[in-house]
Parts: C-alpha cells; structure tokens; sequence
C-alpha cells in the first residue's frame, strides 16, 4: 500500500493541469468539484498509505522516482520520503486542504475567475505536498518555492484593488529574503557532506564540526523565520489576508506559514551538533514573536487581522517548542493549531459572507442568533485557542510550556502571559462578533426581527408573504437602514462542522499523563527521539501545571467578558494605538525600504554601473583600442611582413648578444 505514495502528489497535479487546460470550459461549479475531488483523493490515498507505513521499519519508506540533477558529485533525485514526520503533515495537509477546496465552492460562488482559483489552489496543495515529501533539501526547496509562489497569486487574487497587488508583492518580496537563507543553507550542507539526501546527511550530523553545523542551521532558520513570519520577518502576513479566505485558511493558517518549523524540526540533528547558543535564539525568537504579536491583535478591528496576528503568535510558540527541544510538541501544536485555526478562518469567511463583505468586527455583533452553525464552530475554535480544558490548544500549548520552563523559567513566564493574551484576544474577538448588541446598522433591532421572522415562518412552513407583512411590523431591513446576516449555504458549513469537531478533539493525540497517551510522540520518535528533550514531571508538576495553563485561560476570558460584555473598563485604555500600529513595525520599515533604504541601495546600484561595471567595461574597451591600433600592422603586402621578420631577426639576435659574456 506504500507504494501508492506517488499517487499522493500526483493527484493534485493532474487536478491542477486539467483546471489550467479545461477550466474556463468547464466553469462553475464543477471546476470547483474537481478541484476538490483531486485533493480529496489525495487525502483518501494518503489514508490507505497510512495504514501501510505501520509495517514498515521504523515506519519509514523511501520511493526513488528519477534522477533529476546528474552533475559531476552532485546528484539530485526525484525522491520522496515517507517516514513519522512526513506521514503527519501529509495527512494533515491533504485532509484540511479539502475541506477547504469544499468551502470554497461556496465561498467563491459568483466570481468571475472561480476555475482560476481552483488552478491556484491544487497547485498549492501540489508544492506543499513536494515540500513535505521530498527526500533531499533540494526538492523540499522546489515546494517551497512553489507554495510562495502561490501565495503570491493567491494572496493578490482580487489585484484589481491596490491594496490586493500590494500585499502579493509584499508577502514574494519577503519570502525572498528568507529563500535566501534556505539557498545559501543547502549549499553550505553539499559542501559540508557531499549530499543533500536526508536519509544521507542527516546521519552525520553528530559527527560535523560545530561551527560548521551552526552556520548550516542558521542559514536553513533564516529561511524559516520568513515562511512561517517570525521577527522581523512576519510583516507580509497580516497583510495577506487581503486574498479570499479561504486562502487564509489554506496557507496563512494551516499549511504554507508551517513550513519553517517542519524544515527546523526535520533537520534536529543538526541543531543538536550545532552551538549552544543557537536554541536559545530559535526559542528566544519564537517568544518574543509570540509575544509582538498578541499585543497587537488585542487592538485590531479587521476581523481576519486579529486571526493574522493570532496566527503569528501561534507560530511563535512552535518556534519556542523547537527551541527548548521539544519537537514533538511543536508538530502537536502544528497539528492541533491547523484545525482550530482553519476553523476560525473559514468562521471569519462565513461571517464576512453573511455579513455582505463587512470585516470590520465593530459593525457586528449579536451574530449568534441569526449565523449559530457558524457561531457554535468558531466558539469552539476560540476555546481551543484559548487553552481551555478539555480542547485541543489546552494539551498542545501546554506541552510547550512544559518544554520551556524546562529550559527557563524566563520563557515559560513569557509564554504563560502570551497565553493570557491569547485568551483575551481571541475572547474579545467572539464577544464583540457573535454576543452584545447588534451593530450591523441604524435599525439593529429591527433588522434582527426581520432576520428572526423570515427563519422562523420558514421553519414552520408559513407562507413567506406572512412573513413579510410579521417583518414590516418590526421595521423593514430592506431600507438601506443596513445589511441583513444569513447563515452561510452547507458546502461552508460542513467543513466547519468537521473542522471544529477536531478542533475539540484532535488533544487525544498526545495526552500527558501516560506514555500510553503520547501516541505522537511515540510516532515521532524515529525522527526526533534522539534529539529531543526528555521531560519527566511528577503527577504533582503535572497536576500544578495544568492547573495554572487553566487558570491563565479562564483569567484572560474574564477579563475580556468584563471589558467588552460588562463595560467595567474602557477598551480604549487597552487598545492602545502602540498595539494598533503593530508598534509602528511595518511602518518604520515602509519608511526606511521608502526613504533612506531606497536612497542607500540607488547609491549601490550607481557603485555597481559606476565602479563594478566601469571596470569590466573598461578592460573590454581597453582590449578593443589596443586590437584596433595592432590591426594597423596587418596590412597584407608581403614585404611588411619580411620587414617585420627582419627587424624581429635583429631585435633576438641583439638581445641574445647582450646575454653571453666573452671573459
């Protein structure tokens, strides 16, 4: 059954290429059902692969396609490797990508360009798959290359706005930097093994000279800080969400933004030849990122930037489980984080849909009442980010706070009031979208009684005309007064009904209180068992720290309930505008790339014509004026020539004279 592991990737692709030949012909919506017929078939094939992989040794395999890159030493293989760390990120990847595909069909209904978008996201679906599956840096490199570039036309999908381009270009020009690093890593491992080839250099590592192995993941961390937007790095993704959302979802929340940390997680070994000091950065990093980024969703009003913000945060916390050794967690929160937050995403999705585009959450409000599917899943969503018990982001997110308190008190402080602010967030987002007072327009209430009438005299099977003259009773919504929200259609509710049951669920993976219960980190062991920090805690250091993520949890949603449902304080000393600005981040960087920055690289570019290619020009334009004037003794008549033989007879014999002494 592991055989059929090409036929993962190999779906997706075949999707992508009969979308891009047939897709306008098709049209909607079936170009929207093949498209996701492909990815699903691909989750279904991941499946029965799955269940092969358990036979094999240490439950990797290994399939060799074709040669790819035959160049002297260097050899490059079209290869995939399937082993623990893979096997969970194809499964998670092809499973939420789905859902997603489904989601979209609604979502996207309408739209011009709706075979397009599906050409775009199988295509995605496609790198991602080669970026998780490859056997060697190289390959991984090509899916990585790939999924930005799908980003790219993802993010500016709709590039007839500004502001749509923008972020596209922003977001290619920022991975950039980071591919850089992953570039010059790749190369730095040929030169340090010979290979690229996992399952060949991987090995070694122990054996590698340290400094060496800490340039090498410096280099491949650089990378990751800008896929998976870790300071300074993260500035393009909160300005990502200016694509669909389902393309948040996909690549902002539950895939692409990933990739960093299961680049950093695949080559431990490397980390643990490499200097002390380099995972205290990782995890010093990851924190403060964490951090950053939850003071700034505290005071975002754009619905999708608070889960941008979120979605940072969230990152930065795996980047701080890899740093304090605990990989397992980082792939367990990695997991559990795709379903909550692609829950949420799509939830956001669902409520800008029923809300006529509206993303601004201070227009909304009461949303609970005319949107409850939409409403039970992401408050479900936002208990698991939040950290409370018994959902998934309780057990994964504690799982890192018990890796960072083992490495230091100063991280997991850090962290717990990065959770606080998780639970705050994340509440005054639900309280301010789905509970208080409507806020869609002049005539909430009214709008809200007509909403409630319609629903209710077709849920008793009245006519609707009834209906109509019960609404005009309570005013009528239909006046420009403002908008009226509706539930989403089933093909967005149902990948939100499947999502938000794992979101609850998916802790069953990795529960602490048995090795029994850690199923995934025994299923990682093979990759990450030797490099990993081993916890061993006491029921008792058990027990006291659940207890306090609980507590965290529960005090950062009560102090959101008083802030934004019992108006005991005013949110305005909360939201400041430091938070508001991103503390003035991005900003101070529009400045610079803006003013100074562009002045300092027209000066290099003006070195570069000036010094760099004046002087390659001038030695070719010195070249050519001496060949011009030695043209001058080519002259074709045959005495010249004698005449020259002649002179240079006498210029050698003069010289050799002048060499022989006759004493």
């Amino acid at each position: 059954m592991v055989g059929l592991l090409w036929l993962i990737p190999a779906l997706p692709l075949a999707g992508f290429l009969m979308l891009l030949l047939f897709g306008k012909r098709i049209g909607e919506p079936v170009a929207g059902w093949l498209g996701t017929a492909a990815v699903a078939g691909s989750f279904v094939t991941a499946l029965v692969v799955f269940a092969g992989l358990w036979n094999e040794p240490e439950h990797t395999y290994s399939l060799k396609l074709f040669e790819w890159m035959p160049a002297g030493r260097f050899s490059v293989d079209i290869g995939f490797l399937l082993d623990p760390l893979s096997m969970a990120m194809i499964l998670f990847i092809t499973g939420i990508a789905a859902l997603i595909h489904l989601y979209s069909i609604g979502y996207m209904h309408g739209d011009s360009r709706f075979p397009r978008f599906f050409t775009y996201l199988n295509l995605f679906v496609f790198s991602m798959l080669m970026l998780v599956m490859g056997d060697n840096l190289v390959l991984t490199f090509l899916g990585w290359e790939g999924v930005g570039a799908c980003s790219y036309f993802l993010i500016s999908f709709w590039f007839e706005k500004d502001a749509n381009a923008s972020a596209g270009k922003k977001a290619f020009i920022t991975n950039r930097v980071g591919d850089w690093g992953f570039m010059v890593g790749t190369f730095a491992t040929f030169f340090a093994f010979g290979t690229v080839k996992y399952v060949e250099f991987l090995p070694q590592a122990s054996g590698l000279a340290q400094t060496t192995a800490t340039f090498i993941v410096l280099m491949l961390f650089i990378g990751a800080i800008g896929k998976s937007a870790q300071i300074p790095l993260f500035i393009w993704l909160p300005d990502a969400m200016a694509g669909p959302t389902p393309v948040s979802a996909l690549i902002h929340a539950a895939t692409m933004v990933t990739a960093g940390v299961y680049l950093l997680v695949r080559v431990n070994p490397l980390i643990a030849a490499s200097a002390s000091w380099l995972p205290w950065v990782i995890a010093g990093i990851g924190v403060a990122t964490a951090f950053l980024a939850a003071t700034i969703a505290i005071a975002q009003t754009d619905i999708k930037k608070v889960l941008a913000y979120s979605t940072v945060s969230q990152l930065g916390f795996m980047f701080l489980a890899v740093g304090a050794g605990g990989y397992s967690a980082a792939i367990f929160h990695m997991i559990t984080h795709a379903f909550f937050k692609a829950c949420m995403f799509l939830g956001s999705g669902s409520v800008i849909h029923g809300m006529h585009e509206e993303q601004d959450m201070r227009r909304m409000g009461a949303l609970r009442k005319v949107m409850p599917i939409t409403a039970i899943t992401f408050i479900i969503g936002w208990l698991a980010i939040a950290g409370v018990p018994p959902f998934s982001g309780f057990w994964s997110k504690d799982d890192i706070l018990a890796y960072a308190l083992h490495k230091s008190i100063v991280l997991y402080v850090i962290g717990l009031i990065t959770a606080l602010l998780t639970a705050f967030y994340m509440s005054r987002q639900v309280f301010m979208v789905f509970f208080g007072r409507a806020n869609w327009g002049p005539s909430q209430e009214a709008e809200l009684a007509n909403k409630l009438a319609h629903e209710t005299a077709h849920a008793d099977g009245d006519d609707p005309a009834d209906a109509e003259v019960h609404a005009d009773a309570h005013g009528d919504a239909h006046d420009g007064h403002g908008v009226v929200p509706h539930e989403s259609p089933r093909t967005m509710t149902i990948p939100l009904i499947v999502l938000a049951f794992f979101a609850a669920t998916a802790g069953v993976l990795n529960l602490p209180f048995t090795e029994h219960l850690e199923f995934l980190n025994r299923w990682l062991e093979p990759v990450v068992g030797a490099a990993q920090t081993q916890l061993h805690l006491s029921g008792a250091q058990l027990t006291i720290e659940l207890l306090i993520s609980t507590v965290v949890a529960l005090s950062g949603i009560a102090i959101a309930y008083a802030v934004y449902l019992k108006h005991k304080v005013d949110a305005r000393r909360i939201e400041l505008p430091l938070f508001a600005n991103g503390w003035y981040i991005d900003s101070a960087i529009s400045n610079f790339m803006g003013g100074l920055g562009r002045r300092a690289f027209e000066m290099i570019a003006h070195f570069d014509r000036v010094v760099i290619d004046g002087a390659v020009n001038g030695v070719a334009r010195a070249t050519r004026g001496g060949a011009m004037r030695l043209r001058s003794v080519q002259s074709g008549y045959v005495r010249w020539y004698a005449l020259m033989i002649g002179v240079g007879t006498v210029a050698i014999v003069a010289f050799v004279l002048t060499q022989v002494s006759f004493s």
